[in-house]
């Protein structure tokens, strides 16, 4: 019986059987699934759809760089993207752009990332998975998933609507937003900081920077939030709207027709969009953007990247959140299957505190990125004992303790709120529209 050929007939007890099951064939899925499989393990990787699908998110940092080098796929990764060397800070309440470069931070061995088309960074992923010796099956979504003392059994339901039972010693959820354990356990909890929604679309035409800087992403700041501006190595760039939920159910029209609007309320965004075309009039859009799980292990599974928690992209660190996660499972994964839970146990607390450790870094920043005094620094960026270099050093991604950072990004943080304090009625108004943001959310869903 062969679980790839949709032709087959719902599997019969005691279905397919592996050592280590993968939900989810994103960046976190299919590198944990290459890093087993070279290890010898008998892991298989389902994943719902077909790639290349499409995923929004295109955007990697400098620490990206190692864990491709490692995955041996750097030189394929080089030439699906566009190089990135640092962003572009564009502010309303400014009248200058402001550019900083990864080249600053405090590791400077690793200056630049890509932006690619996530279709083909996650084809790319998959495929080595698959090469590596992974068993990977498309078009496989998992619906029930039940845990015993020996593992756990898993039912999956294929294209046709025909079902499978799969039965593993160890479950890896990497299903991304669809947050399968998160959402059995009800362990998922809106971020109460970082509610935000987003629309997004490609387009083609788009005014970029030149020469060298030409790949590097633009924020622009405006009244309901910021927008990302992403060029592709295909011509197209990918321009996003991240906004209170409020604003985006404020929507009356149809949704192009909506973004052309929010991106004319950012007028240095419309300028560069002046003879841009929207690729195929398609716009996207989603709610509910930021959450947090409760734990992201458990003795015979593990959560991985989006699954566990997905916070603002506004640093774009979705891919490498995932694929660190993905490296730093593995040692979990193997222990519990050579000596069980119990004998996993300290594997499994240092998973959790690298898991919980980089969203927690970034979202430090994100929450305050709209606020007027860390605009301020990103406008006017300077660099007192180093502490421009150890925030850049956290935006580049370095934020598991390869580079000693701590010292002057405590300094920063240190004079942001010095700064915020000798600004109080600032801070207030800053402080008061953003709960009233929020408030507006809570009453417009009650």
């Amino acid at each position: 019986m062969d679980p790839s050929n949709p032709a087959t007939p719902p599997a019969k007890e005691p279905g397919f059987s592996c050592d280590v099951l993968v939900i989810g064939g994103g960046p976190a899925g299919s590198t944990l699934a290459t890093l087993l499989a070279r290890r010898g393990c008998d892991v298989h990787l389902l994943e719902k759809e077909h790639h290349p699908r499409f995923h929004i998110g295109e955007s990697l940092l400098p620490a990206n760089v190692r864990l491709f080098d490692e995955l041996g796929v750097r030189a394929e990764v080089e030439q699906l993207g566009m190089a990135k060397w640092g962003v572009e800070f564009v502010s309303p309440h400014h009248e200058h752009q402001s550019l900083v470069e990864f080249s600053e931070a405090l590791d400077q061995s690793q200056p630049y990332a890509w932006q690619v088309r996530r279709s083909e960074l996650d084809q790319l992923l998959f495929r080595t998975a698959g090469e590596a010796g992974a068993r990977t099956l498309e078009g496989h979504r998992a619906r029930e998933v039940q845990f015993d003392g020996e593992g756990a059994r898993v039912e999956v339901e294929r294209d046709d609507g025909s079902r499978a039972s799969w039965r593993c010693r160890y479950l890896v959820d990497a299903s991304g937003r669809d947050t399968l354990l998160a959402n059995k356990f009800k362990t998922k909890q809106k971020h109460p900081e970082h509610n935000s929604s987003a629309l997004f679309g490609h387009f083609r035409g788009a005014r970029r920077l030149e020469g060298r800087l030409e790949g590097n992403i633009t924020i622009f700041w405006f009244d309901h939030g910021w927008f990302w501006f992403i060029p592709l190595a295909d011509g197209t760039t990918s321009i996003g709207a991240v906004v209170w939920p409020y604003y985006l159910k404020s929507r009356s029209k149809p949704l192009p027709e909506f973004f052309r609007d929010t991106i004319a309320l950012c007028p240095p965004l419309a300028e560069r969009l002046r003879d841009a075309t929207l690729v195929d009039d398609q716009v996207h859009a989603t709610g509910n953007y930021s959450y947090l799980g409760t734990h992201c292990a458990g003795d015979r599974y593990a959560m991985l990247g989006d699954a566990y928690a997905f916070v603002d992209p506004v640093f774009s660190s979705g891919v490498y959140l995932a694929m660190s996660s993905a490296f730093a499972a593995l040692p979990l994964v193997e222990a519990t299957l050579q000596r069980g839970p119990a004998g996993a146990a300290r594997e499994r607390a240092a998973f959790d505190r690298f898991t919980r450790q980089g969203p927690k870094e970034f979202s430090w920043f994100i929450y305050r990125v709209t606020n007027p005094t860390m605009r301020g620094f990103f406008m006017d960026p300077r660099n007192p004992l180093r502490m421009k270099a150890a925030v850049l050093t956290v935006l580049a991604g370095d934020v598991h303790g390869r580079t000693p950072f701590r010292l002057p990004l405590t300094l920063f943080k240190g004079m942001y709120y010095l700064v915020s304090l000798a600004h109080p009625l600032r801070t207030w108004n800053a402080w008061r529209r953003r709960r009233l943001n929020i408030r507006e959310l809570d009453t417009a869903a009650s």
